[in-house]
Formats: structure tokens, C-alpha cells, sequence
């Protein structure tokens, strides 16, 4: 494990340990220009983790959700403090704290803890991902009929123009599910789905998850398979990978 993983570790469990002191405790719920609710965790955890890199790192650059920054030349640390905010205000735990480090807009480590649940899952280029300490692989399921696949909100699926791709997708795996966020991808990293299918995303919420997903041995593009994602996702075991790309062509 390098330094930069090893202190991206515990940079994010220090943030998301501080999550938890708000979790399930009906603090005040502000609402950012777009609608998306902005709590005292949110801003606590990112000011955590920058002044972790501050001192750890003080050169590196920082871009985070909800104090912005830039990465010149992709090159820095990318911190999405609570992704799933909706989740969490709701009091349910599937919220995660998301920190990875990118070069030349290619992250090289990449940390996804899941504070409530007790779960980390982490992956470094080139060095595989782990989950809780242990290597994690994608599922090999080969055939839709058997997969099981979580997608976003159904509403935002609809304003994306996804809805009829996702219908038909539906008719043919064995279930779909709406384990949302950051956590459907980490479903797909350790091979419990099959893949996530995310309509909107933002480069903190996906930086993380797309290293982690592809070193588990899966694929990460946007819904035209391009690679990186932009601002959609749609995470993979790999072998179902063109399958649900036609879906969403069609």
C-alpha cells in the first residue's frame, strides 16, 4: 500500500466517523441552489479531509463538492464528503464518503467508506480493490436473465432520456433495484450486482468508484461506453457491459 492509500484510508474514515455524529439525529437540512440538501456533515467532513491534505499534502490540489477547488492539469485529491446526502438526511445508512487522488484526470487511489455500515472499499491503480481489508472481484455473471441491476432515481432516469432503455432492461435481468450512489457502484465492485446504471453524475461522485470498479476487473464508461464517464455512469462486471449500452441505444 502506498502512502498516498494508506493516508487516503484514514483521511476518509476520519470524515466519515465525523458523519456519523449527525447520522440519524434530525439536524437542520439546507437546500443548495439545484435542490440538493446541503447538512453540517457535509461541510464538517470535506473541512476534515482538507485539512488532512493541508498538512499531509499541503502542494496537492483539492476539489471537493461542497467547497469547490480546481485540479490543474487533473492532478490532485477529489473529496465528495457525503454522497447519498439524501440517504443520510433520510436516516438511512447507504451514504458514503468518497476520497480519491487523480493524475492527469486518472485517479491512482481511490477510497469509498460507507461510514454506517461499517464498510470500506478501496482500490489503488494497477493493485487491485479490496473490500474490508480482502480482495473483491466482480460478479462472472454472463447472462441478463441472471443479473441484477441498481439504477439512480426513476425520475431523473426520465428527465435523462433513460427511462426506455431501463424499462427494457428490466424485462430481461432477474431483478432491478435502486441502490443509489456511491453504494451501487461498490455493489458491483464486490461482485454482489451486476451493474449500476447512475443518469447524473459529478466528477466527485464518480472519480472514486470508476477506479475501484475497474481494478475489481468491471468497466466504468458513460451510456455510449466512453470512457471516462462524464456526467453519467454506468458501472459493470464487464461481460454485460455492451448489453445494457444497446439497451440505452435502442
Amino acid at each position: 500500500m502506498t502512502p498516498r492509500l494508506a493516508f487516503a484510508l484514514d483521511a476518509a474514515h476520519r470524515a466519515g466517523r465525523r458523519t456519523l455524529a449527525h447520522f440519524q439525529t434530525g439536524a437542520p437540512i439546507e437546500y443548495k441552489q439545484d435542490g440538493s440538501p446541503l447538512t453540517r456533515a457535509d461541510t464538517e467532513a470535506e473541512r476534515e479531509i482538507r485539512d488532512l491534505i493541508s498538512q499531509e499534502y499541503p502542494r496537492d490540489a483539492v476539489l471537493g463538492e461542497e467547497e469547490g477547488g480546481r485540479l490543474e492539469g487533473g492532478t490532485g485529491w477529489v473529496i465528495d464528503p457525503i454522497d447519498g446526502t439524501k440517504s443520510f438526511v433520510c436516516g438511512v445508512p447507504l451514504y458514503a464518503t468518497l476520497l480519491s487522488f487523480e493524475e492527469s484526470g486518472e485517479p491512482l487511489v481511490a477510497v469509498c467508506y460507507l461510514p454506517a455500515l461499517g464498510e470500506v472499499v478501496y482500490a489503488e491503480k494497477g493493485a487491485g480493490a479490496f473490500w474490508n481489508g480482502r480482495p473483491c472481484r466482480v460478479s462472472k455473471v454472463r447472462s441478463m436473465e441472471e443479473a441484477t441491476l441498481s439504477c439512480g432515481s426513476h425520475a431523473s432516469m426520465d428527465a435523462q432520456g433513460r427511462a426506455q432503455g431501463l424499462a427494457q432492461l428490466a424485462q430481461v435481468c432477474r431483478a432491478t433495484r435502486t441502490w443509489t450512489d456511491a453504494y451501487g457502484h461498490a455493489l458491483v465492485a464486490t461482485g454482489r450486482i451486476e451493474a449500476m446504471i447512475d443518469p447524473v453524475v459529478r466528477p466527485w461522485d464518480i472519480s472514486s468508484m470508476r477506479l475501484i470498479v475497474e481494478e475489481a476487473g468491471g468497466r466504468c464508461t458513460d451510456f455510449r461506453g466512453g470512457r471516462p464517464p462524464g456526467s453519467e455512469a454506468i458501472s459493470s462486471n464487464g461481460l454485460l457491459h455492451s448489453l445494457i449500452i444497446e439497451a440505452f441505444a435502442s
